[in-house]
């Protein structure tokens, strides 16, 4: 098993156990490939969707700078292995809200980082 795998096995029982209630279920959604009528200016582009689950959380106070990070921007940590699709930037991610777990929430992905083994993505996110 490499460090990979193990990463993602370790994750992957931490979701389940230790961060179960800290865990949403989340999906995503972009416009897949399409061909635009430069006459009648549509697109026939359709909705691609894929879905996961993450730990969502805020920013730590010290790195909201309000350039790159914003006082409402969180970080969604989600594990490769459980996400449908690739997650990028200009996506948009329907996840709980953070306050009210009952009300679902539409946040535009701003960047996407994945860590050195390809285990996890961090997304930032902004309403």
């Amino acid at each position: 098993m490499g460090l990979r795998d193990e990463l993602q096995a370790d994750l992957a029982e931490a979701f389940d156990t230790d961060l179960a209630d800290a865990v949403v279920d989340f999906t995503g959604e972009y416009m897949g490939p399409g061909v635009v009528d430069p006459v009648t200016e549509e697109n026939t582009a359709q909705p691609v969707l894929y879905s996961g689950r993450g730990v969502l959380s805020r920013y730590e106070d010290r790195r909201i700078d309000n350039i790159n990070i914003l006082v409402g921007d969180l970080r969604l940590t989600t594990l490769a292995n459980e996400v449908t699709d690739i997650p990028d930037v200009g996506h948009t991610i329907t996840a709980p809200d953070l306050m009210d777990r009952t009300q679902q929430v539409v946040y535009l992905v701003k960047t996407v980082r994945a860590d050195p083994a390809s285990a996890t993505y961090r997304l930032q996110l902004r309403k």
